[in-house]
């Protein structure tokens, strides 16, 4: 059984783009139900509309890495939002990132090597999460990696939540500077968002997806959105592997 953490966040497009990243995350919680696939929410920031600032969230199950990691990348939409009311067609981005989850002795951390803040929980919980310093965030010194988490009830529950995405982001940095030095052939995940940066366009106009990287495209975007994605990771298979 694999594990991994994916990271979605809003690129270009401001609150559209927020929209967006929410449909990723519906689409990949839809797939994980039709592959029995276990999804943990481990951290989320919405915005004022309802979208999504940012999400982590761990996938376990059969096969989840060597299917997830085709997602990573910048994802395109275009579409008029349910804000335009001119009926002008927005193109908007969302960045995707899929990291393995690391085994406990593949990454081992010193504990001086981190700096620990913790603070009031925001967002549902009630009083009891609000008023209680339960959330927190964790910055790895010597790479100035920072991850929070807030989602539990419990201080202990969200350090440890923290540390295990901490360490599947300095496993990801650990094995891209090992395929830098091996100078392997094997794309980086996007992190920047730009528009140019695209691997996959979701068409609402067209009803249709693209996947830019095998240009190939599907009909029925909807379905797709549904989290229908077999016949696209299929075909990312059979091309890129």
């Amino acid at each position: 059984m694999e594990s991994v953490i994916v990271e979605i966040t809003p690129g270009v497009g401001g609150e559209e783009a927020a929209l967006f990243a929410k449909d990723l995350f519906r689409m990949y919680s839809k797939y994980a139900q039709r592959k029995n696939w276990k999804l943990e929410v481990l951290n989320l920031k919405e915005s004022d509309l309802g979208g999504i600032k940012e999400v982590v969230f761990e996938l376990k199950g059969d096969d989840v890495f060597s299917e997830m990691k085709y997602e990573a990348g910048v994802h395109r939409v275009q579409r008029v939002p349910k804000t335009e009311k001119s009926g002008r067609i927005h193109t908007s981005t969302a960045k995707v990132v899929v990291l393995k989850k690391t085994k406990s002795e593949e990454i081992k951390i010193n504990p001086n090597d981190l700096e620990i803040e913790t603070f009031k929980a925001s967002g549902p919980g009630g009083q009891y999460v609000n008023k209680r310093m339960t959330a927190v965030r964790i910055k790895h010194l010597p790479t100035g990696l920072v991850v929070t988490c807030q989602t539990e009830r419990s201080l202990q529950q969200n350090k440890e939540l923290a540390l295990e995405i901490l360490k599947a982001k300095l496993l990801e940095k650990k094995e891209r500077e090992e395929r830098e030095r091996l100078q392997k052939e094997k794309k980086e995940q996007i992190k920047t968002g730009e528009r140019s940066d695209k691997i996959r366009t979701y068409n609402f106009l067209q009803n249709r997806v693209t996947d830019h990287r095998i240009k190939k495209s599907w009909q029925n975007l909807e379905d797709v959105l549904d989290g229908n994605l077999e016949k696209i990771i299929k075909a990312l298979k059979e091309n890129l592997t």
